[in-house]
This record gives C-alpha cells, sequence and structure tokens, in this order.
C-alpha cells in the first residue's frame, strides 16, 4: 500500500465522503420521522434489531457510543412507542435485556424499498471485482470509524 496518494484524490474522496454522509443522515432522518422517532433513536433500534439476541442497554451503549445514561433515554422512549421491551434476563434475574418487540416486518418496508432497488441499479453496474474492492475499502474505512469513535463492531461485522 502506498501512502503517497495525490491530494486531489484524496480531496475528491473527502469530498465524496462529506456528501454520502449528509445524504445518508437525511435518509434516515426522514425514515426515523415516518416511524414516530429521532435519529438516535432509529439508529439504536437498528442496532438492537441487528443484534442476534436481546442485548443489555449497556452493550446497546458500546455498538453506539451513547453514554449509559443516554441509552436508558433511548430504550425509555422505544418502549413508549412499542418497538422494545424490558424483560428479565432468564439465566440472571438481576440483568435487564433489551428485546425488539414482535411487531410486523412489513409495517416500514416500505420506506426501504427504494434503496434497495437503487443499491442494486448502482452494484450492476460494477464487475464482480470491482465491487470486491469497493467492499475491503468500506470494511477498512467502517474498522477505522469504529476505532475512532470507540464502538464496538455489530454482530456480524
Amino acid at each position: 500500500m502506498s501512502s503517497d496518494i495525490p491530494a486531489d484524490l484524496f480531496a475528491r474522496f473527502g469530498e465524496l465522503g462529506r456528501e454520502s454522509s449528509t445524504l445518508t443522515v437525511m435518509f434516515h432522518t426522514r425514515i426515523a420521522e415516518q416511524m414516530g422517532l429521532s435519529g438516535t433513536d432509529h439508529k439504536c433500534l437498528d442496532l438492537a434489531m441487528r443484534a442476534e439476541e436481546p442485548i443489555t442497554a449497556g452493550r446497546l451503549a458500546e455498538l453506539s457510543g451513547l453514554s449509559t445514561g443516554a441509552v436508558t433515554g433511548v430504550i425509555d422512549r422505544l418502549e413508549r412507542r412499542g418497538f422494545v421491551r424490558r424483560v428479565r434476563d432468564p439465566y440472571d434475574r438481576r440483568k435487564v435485556l433489551i428485546e425488539v418487540s414482535q411487531e410486523d416486518p412489513e409495517r416500514f418496508a416500505h420506506l426501504f424499498s427504494g434503496v434497495v432497488d437503487t443499491m442494486r441499479k448502482v452494484m450492476e453496474q460494477f464487475t464482480l471485482e470491482e465491487l470486491e474492492v469497493v467492499e475491503r475499502y468500506q470494511r477498512a474505512l467502517l474498522d477505522e470509524m469504529r476505532s475512532m469513535l470507540n464502538v464496538k463492531p455489530a454482530a456480524g461485522d
């Protein structure tokens, strides 16, 4: 790997990253509003949904980078809206787990349908080899961002 990245290429990647970040935040803000949530609550719900089993508030704090106090507020709001519930750990009754409520999975699927189509449309413009390079870049960038933010990877990441 060369550390001699041309300044113009680095600047272009920086601009692309800023634009991608802005559009992603705006997209998820729009979805969160349609779900009746804040952006932070929506993304914490996503983290809880991606977990393979109910998780603790502490684990949600690790995954999100939020303080445990902030996560408690998030869980309170998600619970009031019916998205999650607090349950006792069956193996350690002192622990409280956050369980995603069993809702109709189609309830909000329409909010994401355009993204799936767009992703497929863009991916079809590249060869499999090119997509593997893009995936490697994305994974490396995500790893570095997690490290910078001191955020733990979610299951499967």
